[in-house]
């Protein structure tokens, strides 16, 4: 049986106490309103649909450090798109944006996480994510790559990405990355408070096969702000009304990943990163971090 939330949240707090959020309001002041409007709400299991933990929602002074961060890693994306040409390597555009994030006073994430060698990560052609920048991957004519970089700046981390190419490229390769744009566009407009994160995979995996693409299904995108990943997992291609509920707060990373052919991946065995299409196809991704808001939402990271 579900326990009532609401009993749960009177039996820790009182209507004077401190909010659970952190904002140093009273909880009358603040979050009680918003717990009472969530037990009301009737979830359906059957759905996976759940209420989100605490521990992900902002308050106001965590947004501005979600922002804070957004604006170095705006401006290193910036830089990256500017450095996109023939014949640099990879490494010269992650070596950049790695001096031009701590000259900032911030780190770049992906800088060892788990084990990542590099500090973002730049992903060619048939590349879905997690590319590994190299001195001996060199941009040519043609190429398309997705620089997906994160910024954690005082404990807030602001996450995007965005594609980029070289040269001419074919009809094929630039339907691919203004498709995948749109399918980043209508996924963020599902984005709905007091709605459910499966309502954005609808979206975008409904666009995404009237245009004759794939989705990737085994990546997806996350919860993102006090941490570089947080729940819930943001799935793009799903059932509507399925997942964790969406409520003002919360900030997640919308970042489709759209493949000209099938949706299968493989990883690559000797790095342990790279993730490929299977069927060696081209592939695209954008990504922004976006805040549920009251009336909507609000982009953070671009």
């Amino acid at each position: 049986m579900i326990k009532n939330f609401l009993l749960e949240m009177v039996n820790k707090l009182k209507r004077n106490d401190s909010c659970w959020c952190g904002s140093g309001k009273k909880y009358k002041k603040c979050h009680l309103e918003f717990d009472e409007r969530i037990d009301a709400i009737k979830f359906d299991a059957t759905k996976g649909q759940i209420r989100p933990p605490h521990k992900i929602i902002n308050n106001a002074v965590d947004i501005e450090g979600i922002k804070r961060a957004a604006v170095i890693n705006s401006g290193a994306l910036d830089l990256a798109g500017q450095m996109v040409k023939a014949g640099i390597s990879t490494l010269e555009i992650n070596d950049a944006v790695h001096n031009f994030i701590v000259s900032h006073g911030a780190h770049p994430s992906c800088l060892d996480f788990e084990g990542f060698p590099k500090s973002i990560c730049i992903s060619v052609n048939n590349v879905v994510c997690h590319g590994i920048p190299s001195k001996n991957e060199i941009l040519k004519d043609g190429d398309i790559l997705n620089v997906d970089i994160t910024t954690d700046l005082d404990g807030y981390f602001a996450d995007a990405s965005r594609m980029f190419w070289v040269g001419e490229i074919s009809a094929d390769a630039k339907k691919l990355i203004e498709v995948t744009k749109e399918i980043m566009e209508v996924g963020i407009k599902a984005a709905q408070p007091f709605h459910f994160v499966g309502d954005i995979g609808a979206a975008c995996g409904k666009l995404a096969k009237a245009n004759g693409f794939s989705v990737v299904t085994d990546l997806g995108g996350h919860g993102c702000g006090k941490a570089f990943h947080l729940e819930p997992f943001v799935s793009h291609d799903c059932k509507a009304g399925t997942g964790m509920l969406l409520v003002p707060g919360m900030s997640i990373t919308v970042e489709p990943m759209i493949n000209a052919g099938g949706k299968k991946v493989t990883t690559d065995n000797k790095d342990g990163w790279t993730v490929r299409t299977k069927d060696g196809s081209l592939s695209a991704q954008w990504e922004k971090t976006i805040l549920i808001t009251e009336t909507g939402n609000e982009v953070l990271a671009f």
